[in-house]
């Protein structure tokens, strides 16, 4: 949204944008989770290579697929009172793999024991 802002306002304006979005950023919290998350899931496509994707997650978009049981006992998330449903999502090979562990800040402790309540503990999150 600052780039769009500042192309919108223009210089010398844009500076206030740009100055409040610096300062924005140098003081919110910082976290590498989600670069440590990507880097663990990139090794582990390279050890493991490509996995077939659980049955029940393939769209059964034919009457052939729904014979080879595909979508079978899916359960739809947004059907259920939270929109979550504790179905496995990861490949046999790599079924209960914690991929993302939360940082020390705040916000992802937080979102941490969430994950905990909801998954209870499957992940080792």
């Amino acid at each position: 949204q600052t780039f769009s802002a500042v192309e919108r306002v223009g210089w010398p304006e844009s500076r206030i944008i740009l100055s409040q979005c610096t300062i924005y950023l140098a003081t919110s919290p910082k976290s590498n989770s989600a670069y440590a998350a990507m880097g663990k899931a990139q090794k582990l496509v390279q050890k493991t290579g490509n996995l077939e994707v659980p049955d029940h997650l393939l769209n059964p978009s034919s009457a052939m697929a729904k014979e080879f049981g595909h979508g079978k006992n899916y359960l739809y998330p947004h059907d259920y009172s939270e929109g979550f449903v504790a179905q496995e999502y990861l490949p046999k090979a790599i079924k209960g793999t914690a991929i993302w562990i939360a940082s020390s800040n705040a916000k992802e402790k937080q979102i941490s024991a969430q994950q905990k309540e909801i998954w209870k503990n499957k992940y080792g999150i």
